[in-house]
């Protein structure tokens, strides 16, 4: 009589002496399990998601502070592009006392569709108690 999966699963027998009637291991059977269940497993899953949009922004201030050595403040705008993303980044570049008279600097940042930072530069240079001319 042939083995089948059933067969093969853990009897007394087996696991007293490490194979079955058809010499097939223990091991092996559960390589050939652990093999099945990653296919179902890579069926089952769908395609990997684009990040979302709040993953996008803690990335791309993350990945900013890495490359510039200054922590982002705020971002104050994004949107996404044909290309991935476009973020404007306020970054503390100067720590002042009073506070007001701090140094920021908004940045925009480019990232592709997969949130990876493709490239940034500074667009303004401001004091952090002053407003924008109109």
């Amino acid at each position: 009589m042939a083995n089948t999966s059933e067969d093969t699963q853990d009897t007394p027998d087996t696991q007293k002496s490490g194979s079955g009637s058809s010499g097939t291991s223990r091991s092996g059977t559960r390589k050939t399990t652990s093999a099945r269940a990653k296919s179902a497993r890579a069926q089952q899953q769908p395609e990997e998601r684009p990040p979302s949009p709040m993953q996008v922004l803690r990335g791309a201030c993350a990945q900013l502070a890495e490359l510039t050595g200054m922590e982002a403040e705020s971002v104050s705008s994004f949107e996404r592009t044909d290309d991935g993303w476009s973020l404007n980044v306020e970054v503390l570049e100067l720590a002042r006392v009073p506070d007001t008279m701090s140094l920021l600097a908004s940045y925009e940042v480019e990232l592709d569709e997969n949130g990876e930072l493709s490239g940034y530069r500074r667009v303004r240079r401001y004091e952090r108690g002053r407003s924008d001319r109109s």
